[in-house]
C-alpha cells in the first residue's frame, strides 16, 4: 500500500500517522476500557507518544482523523498478511467517540479502498466474542462469520498471573461479497 494515501469521508480523513499525532493517540492507547481486548497492555502517556512514530514509519496503520476537530479519534490496521492477497483489519477507537458511527464510517472507506482501488481479493479481522459491539460492527458492515476459535489468545492475566485465555470469532468479506458500502 503506498504510505501516500488519504481516504475523505463526509467527517473523517484517513491517513498515515504522524508524529504528531502522539497526544491524540495517547488518549486512545492509555484508555483501559479501549485497551481491554486488545494484545497490548495499556501505553502509559510516554510510551503511547513514541507509539505514534512507530505507526507512523509504518504502511500498516491509518490514522483515523475527525476533520471538523482536526483531531486523532482511532486507528485502522490493514496489512497484507501475504496469503494469496488476504488483508487483516483491525480498529481501535477513543471511547468519547464510540455510538457515534466513525468506526463503520472509517472501516466501510478503507473497504471501498481496498476492494475496487487496491483489488484486494479477501478482508479478514477477528474479534473477542465477549467485544459484542466490534462483532455487531464487523456484522452490519457485511463480514461473513467463518468461525470460533476456542481459547486461541492469552492477552489478559489473572491477579495470580495466570493467562487468561479468549475465544475469538473470525469474520471475512471477499471482493465479490462487496456491495460498494450500500449497506
Amino acid at each position: 500500500m503506498r504510505s501516500d494515501v488519504r481516504i475523505e469521508t463526509e467527517r473523517l480523513l484517513l491517513r498515515r500517522f504522524l508524529s504528531s499525532d502522539g497526544v491524540d493517540l495517547a488518549e486512545i492507547l492509555t484508555d483501559a476500557e479501549v485497551c481491554y481486548y486488545e494484545p497490548y497492555e495499556v501505553f502509559t502517556q510516554e510510551s503511547a507518544i513514541e507509539e505514534a512514530g512507530k505507526l507512523a514509519a509504518s504502511d500498516s496503520f491509518f490514522a483515523v482523523i475527525l476533520k471538523r476537530e482536526r483531531k486523532c479519534i482511532g486507528k485502522l490496521y490493514f496489512h497484507d498478511e501475504k496469503h494469496f492477497d488476504t488483508w487483516e483489519l483491525g480498529y481501535t477507537f477513543h471511547r468519547h467517540y464510540w455510538g457515534r458511527g466513525y468506526a463503520s464510517e472509517a472501516v466501510q472507506a478503507l473497504m471501498r479502498y481496498a476492494f475496487i482501488e487496491l483489488r484486494v481479493r479477501r478482508i479478514f479481522a477477528e474479534a473477542d466474542v465477549q467485544n459484542v459491539h466490534s462483532c455487531r460492527l464487523l456484522e452490519r458492515l457485511g463480514f461473513r462469520k467463518e468461525g470460533i476459535f476456542l481459547q486461541s489468545a492469552a492477552y489478559q492475566s489473572s491477579p495470580d498471573g495466570e493467562p487468561i485465555f479468549s475465544d475469538y470469532c473470525s469474520y471475512a468479506m471477499l471482493r465479490e461479497e462487496y456491495k460498494g458500502g450500500q449497506l
